[in-house]
């Protein structure tokens, strides 16, 4: 699952490539709490851009960065709790925030997950090796930016429809982009791209966040971690945690729900993905609108026996939403029906799936008829910077954005959310769901079914990768140790 395994001469060649980038990589524990990051760390991050491609900003890998662009310190998980008045059900739905992450978006930490192991034991050699990077999106983007602080050579994939950004930014980052066919649910043509890069005989190592451990341990971790820190500061004495609501996406950020049920055991967790391609909900098919999201296949690394509800959105709610949130015509509606301006100043914090992520935690508040006092926790990947020419895109083809298009679209796709297109998971539906993982990873990838029947039937299977979290830490001390001696 997570090898640990230490390769010395190329550990050595990695350790030397650190020394020549100034790189000090931090720990699974200072991610989680930067108090335990060092004075003169945070004293360099100080004259240091969010975005900048700087080695300190590995210590910005957290939900706990300071809302600035530049020289930003360390402070409370960044959340938003969005009101009943935009949400239009009583229950406090609070999200963690992922602009606030080099990049801009969370993913940077998945991709982190997923390198540093393979770094820190000598697995992956910087000064000989590419760093393949399969995305629907930001993981690429994640990734690109870890392989430019390590001056390594980086392949990111994805499709050819996602958003301009996040090729622009890639352009100037990763060292080769290449675009598969389709959009947002063609993540088969993916992975037949790393079949083809494999085949080439380059010297490579390709990090999937479909299947890659490392993704789903940092979010159990990291995420996990800062979802409870919010829940210990928002709990009032009669309010109960009911769950959280995340698309499957990579099946990364879903794995914190893994951490909150072990402190929160009646806690749920919903699994959403569009309507428009219901492979979870009905082993269904398609294509749609929501980036950022991937579906088509069930993750590797989710874990469906821990999963209770999945969730169909609207591809046509995401986007008419995020006119409605960030147009100007749309954004004085929504003051005019009692949303704050405060909250409103800060919708552009909803990216697309940030959006979808949201309408999954009110129909799961629908559905579970919530009540002011129960607190459901959703995830914003990322914020509208990374789709702007989408709203660009929109306006070209539908026009100006008026005052009864915001009416429409608040009564019908955010007031107007129903219980409709969702399952709540019986023993025997996570098990089809479970099941649907043969077809894409034993069938396609080479995973084994032994391992697949070990994922549903063996207890210990999912504890073993979350184990591995202090051996981490102490591979990642002595790899700064062994930067700094040599």
């Amino acid at each position: 699952m997570i090898d640990l395994t230490v390769y010395p001469d190329r550990l050595q060649r990695a350790a030397q490539r650190a020394r020549e980038r100034n790189i000090i990589i931090p720990t699974f524990a200072q991610m989680k709490n930067p108090a335990l990051i060092p004075d003169d760390i945070k004293a360099e991050l100080r004259n240091i851009g969010l975005w900048d491609v700087h080695p300190r900003n590995l210590f910005r890998i957290t939900w706990h960065n300071e809302p600035l662009p530049h020289g930003g310190g360390f402070g409370g998980v960044n959340i938003i709790e969005l009101p009943s008045s935009l949400t239009g059900v009583p229950a406090r739905i609070i999200a963690l925030v992922g602009k606030w992450f080099p990049t801009g978006a969370h993913k940077v930490g998945a991709a982190f997950g997923c390198l540093v192991p393979r770094l820190v034991t000598g697995q992956f050699d910087p000064t000989t090796q590419k760093a393949v990077w399969p995305s629907t999106g930001n993981y690429c983007r994640g990734g690109a930016y870890d392989s430019a602080l390590l001056a390594c050579e980086s392949i990111a994939i994805l499709p050819e429809g996602m958003s301009k950004e996040r090729f622009d930014w890639l352009a100037n980052i990763a060292g080769e982009v290449i675009k598969t066919p389709g959009s947002e649910s063609n993540v088969k043509e993916i992975f037949d791209k790393c079949w083809e890069l494999r085949a080439s005989g380059e010297d490579l190592m390709i990090f999937n966040q479909f299947d890659e451990f490392g993704n789903a341990l940092w979010h159990y971790e990291v995420t996990g971690t800062a979802m409870l820190e919010v829940l210990e500061q928002v709990l009032g004495p009669q309010d109960t945690f009911r769950g959280m609501a995340s698309a499957t996406g990579s099946a990364g950020t879903i794995a914190s729900g893994d951490r909150l049920k072990e402190v929160f055991p009646a806690s749920k967790i919903a699994a959403s993905e569009a309507l428009q391609c219901p492979t979870l909900l009905e082993n269904g098919f398609g294509a749609h609108r929501i980036e950022g999201i991937g579906d088509k296949h069930v993750p590797w690394i989710h874990n469906v026996k821990n999963t209770d509800l999945v969730v169909a959105i609207d591809d046509n709610a995401v986007v008419n939403l995020a006119r409605l949130f960030n147009e100007p015509a749309g954004r004085a509606y929504l003051v005019s029906q009692g949303v704050p301006e405060e909250i409103v100043s800060q919708l552009d914090l909803l990216g697309f799936s940030g959006i979808s992520n949201v309408l999954t935690a009110i129909k799961m508040a629908k559905y579970y008829e919530m009540d002011e006092h129960d607190v459901v926790l959703t995830v914003l990947t990322d914020s509208m910077e990374l789709y702007e020419s989408r709203l660009k895109e929109m306006h070209a083809e539908h026009g100006e954005y008026t005052e009864q298009d915001a009416a429409v679209d608040f009564a019908h796709w955010l007031h107007g959310q129903s219980t409709d297109n969702m399952l709540e998971l019986r023993y025997s539906d996570r098990r089809r769901v479970h099941n649907l993982k043969y077809y894409t990873w034993v069938e396609q990838q080479g995973k084994t079914y032994e391992e697949i029947q070990a994922q549903w039937y063996n207890r210990d299977y999912w504890n073993a990768y979350r184990s591995k979290t202090d051996e981490i830490d102490a591979l990642i001390t002595e790899f700064n140790a062994r930067v700094k001696a040599d």
